[in-house]
């Protein structure tokens, strides 16, 4: 057959979803400590699991619109996994709640490259209490294609809302694909701690998994899973098997090798091969094959595409610790197919994990408004001057968080900055308001650069909650004393790089010494040395300029090193509000910049007055609101007025 061959798949009819996945969802604890046994392992990462779910997502990733149909626990995991899949855009139309069982969970180790020991935590679970009646027909049929696998066949009611499903989607012309996922230990067939054995051969599964494949368009699965579909150890046996049941396009991966598409009758032969890479992890490859592989047939590829694509994703995924977060972008993948070789250069494969951190960011924001708040030394002179004990400063910082929200009113695109030395009620208070939170990790006034709290950076952040962004001041100029700057760049990668091994934002907030010489250029030369030794912050925090030739600069840098940044947002220095209003009217003109975090502009006075006893709490509340707020109208207005041009 010609590998030119396009999939039938660009004939669907439009609906409004392009896949939908039926199955398994979970949570996975993977563990750390690499190259260990699951009984030495001390601490988990937690992710989205489940082989539909991570298709579901990896699927999404790729710009296919996605669905999923499973059930979640009315419980804490449960709700992890709901807000993760609207995080990832997929519709959860398709899921449910089941208030009597809770979330199933797996555990997860990494041995080596060929030993990964896991427990599936199963009994009872949410996800296979799914049946006929949890299922929307119409919405089912909305979609362009089904993806169905084969751990639900394994007991009903699953099955039979498995097969309910399989008939509703063909009724209503879409495709049906298998993803036969074969899990002995979840047939019941190995004792529960053999996890990891991916293939026992056993009759009564053959039967059930050939139950389906004559309803099927596409059948994909690795080698042993082929031998357990077609009941025969000798794979040509068992293709041989599959194809007198169904004339499904019958997909094999086959590992490190590629795959093979077999397609038409009689069966021709497709050998796509993969791609070279370092290998670490091998679970969840599979589930990014399917969704590389859909992707391109789904959007009618020919078929040595389609399996070229599935091939990539996976290959990017087995490099990468967990399943879910591993899925590709669609940037990611073309960035991975164009590279001259593989497995990718140092220097190719930092620049592939950058694109995929910041194309799979929780948030992205078109504005960030933020009332810094995370000051302590000016606090706690404030408080000496006044007499006053230090306690209150944390009282004051909970009435910060209740003015945000008084102008905020949960509206998205607000923030706040604060520390834990102080603020730590009140960080409480603003997680659960669900603001944007960024925390300070630096020294204050420190110079060289040293860090709060913990001697070892990393594990201080590991303690910090995911949606805490790390925010870091330096006073760092690039024309500095050589022995003072290698000191501090030291210390801002040593943080750079723990912030990417825990999962966490940074913003950067740059201030010129004032003792230096600066030009236009200064602050633009300082984040260009930056970036040149390998640190991208999320964001950057930056004095408000108002020179026009300042921003163009600054623009300008970004642009060259890194335009995934989030961006800049302008920080006070206590200017007088006037003074902060006409750097917004130059700083609006330029989209890099997102808005503002501001602090002693709008708190001070009110600091003062509160400690005083002149103002009440609501008193102190409002007149922090009401300065919040016109400097947020001040910075609309001034985008606003700039839009038409722009």
């Amino acid at each position: 057959m010609d590998i030119t061959e396009r999939s039938s798949a660009n004939y669907l009819p439009n609906k409004d979803l392009d896949l939908i996945t039926l199955g398994r969802s979970s949570v996975d604890l993977y563990g750390q400590q690499i190259g260990g046994r699951l009984e030495d392992m001390s601490s988990f990462a937690k992710y989205v699991g489940g082989s539909p779910t991570n298709t579901a997502i990896g699927a999404s990733r790729l710009g296919l619109r996605s669905g999923l149909i499973t059930r979640v626990g009315a419980d804490h995991m449960g709700r992890f996994i709901l807000e993760q899949l609207v995080q990832e855009n997929i519709d959860t139309r398709g899921v449910t709640t089941d208030q009597e069982r809770l979330t199933a969970l797996v555990l997860l180790g990494i041995v080596n490259k060929d030993t990964f020991p896991l427990i599936f935590y199963r009994e009872n679970c949410a996800d296979m209490a799914l049946q006929s009646d949890h299922l929307d027909a119409a919405w089912i049929g909305s979609a362009r294609a089904l993806l169905i696998n084969g751990t639900h066949l394994s007991c009903d009611p699953p099955r039979q809302a498995s097969l309910e499903a399989a008939r509703l989607i063909r009724e209503a012309g879409g495709k049906l694909i298998f993803d036969i996922d074969y899990r002995p230990v979840l047939w019941n067939l190995l004792p529960k701690d053999n996890g990891e054995l991916r293939y026992i051969e056993e009759v009564s599964v053959t039967q059930t998994l050939q139950s389906v494949a004559a309803l099927c368009d596409v059948i994909i699965g690795t080698e042993d899973e082929i031998r357990i579909l077609g009941g025969h150890e000798d794979m040509g046996l068992a293709l041989d098997a599959v194809r007198a049941l169904t004339q499904a396009l019958i997909v094999v991966k086959t590992g490190a090798k590629g795959c093979t598409i077999l397609s038409g009758e009689p069966a021709s032969r497709i050998d796509v091969p993969g791609f070279a890479v370092d290998v670490l992890n091998v679970l969840g490859a599979g589930d990014a094959f399917a969704a590389g592989f859909l992707k391109a047939w789904l959007t009618g590829q020919d078929l040595y595409t389609c399996g070229l694509w599935g091939n990539a994703c996976g290959a990017i995924v087995v490099s990468r610790h967990g399943c879910s977060p591993a899925m590709p972008t669609d940037n990611e993948l073309t960035y991975f197919m164009s590279a001259a070789r593989h497995p990718l250069p140092p220097e190719a494969q930092a620049q592939l994990d950058h694109i995929h951190w910041a194309s799979t960011r929780r948030s992205k924001y078109d504005e960030l408004t933020v009332l810094a708040i995370d000051h302590r030394d000016q606090f706690e002179e404030v408080a000496a001057e006044l007499a006053v004990g230090t306690e209150r400063i944390s009282d004051f910082k909970q009435l910060a968080v209740k003015a945000l929200h008084a102008t905020a009113k949960g509206a998205p695109g607000f923030g706040v900055l604060l520390d834990s030395r102080y603020g730590s009620v009140a960080l409480d208070e603003a997680a659960k308001l669900g603001y944007w939170i960024g925390r300070p990790i630096e020294t204050p006034k420190s110079r060289p650069l040293t860090f709060e709290s913990s001697a070892d950076v990393g594990m201080e952040i590991l303690r910090w909650p995911r949606n805490q962004v790390v925010k870091c001041l330096i006073y760092y100029h690039p024309d500095d004393d050589q022995v003072l700057q290698t000191a501090q760049e030291a210390q801002v990668l040593r943080l750079f790089d723990a912030c990417r091994q825990t999962d966490h934002e940074l913003i950067l907030e740059v201030i010129l010494p004032p003792d230096i010489e600066a030009g236009d250029d200064t602050v633009a030369r300082a984040m260009r040395r930056l970036y040149e030794i390998g640190i991208k912050p999320d964001w950057w925090k930056l004095e408000p300029a108002t020179s026009k030739v300042a921003w163009d600069n600054i623009s300008a840098v970004i642009q060259d090193c890194d335009p995934l940044c989030h961006g800049v947002v302008l920080l006070g220095l206590s200017a007088p509000s006037e003074s902060l209003v006409e750097a917004f009217r130059v700083a609006a003109a330029y989209p890099c910049i997102k808005g503002f975090a501001i602090g002693r502009t709008i708190f001070h006075e009110v600091a003062v007055e509160w400690f005083r006893d002149r103002l009440s709490d609501e008193q102190a509340i409002a007149a922090m609101a009401q300065k919040l707020s016109n400097l947020v109208h001040a910075w609309r207005t001034a985008r606003q007025v700039l839009e038409p041009a722009a």
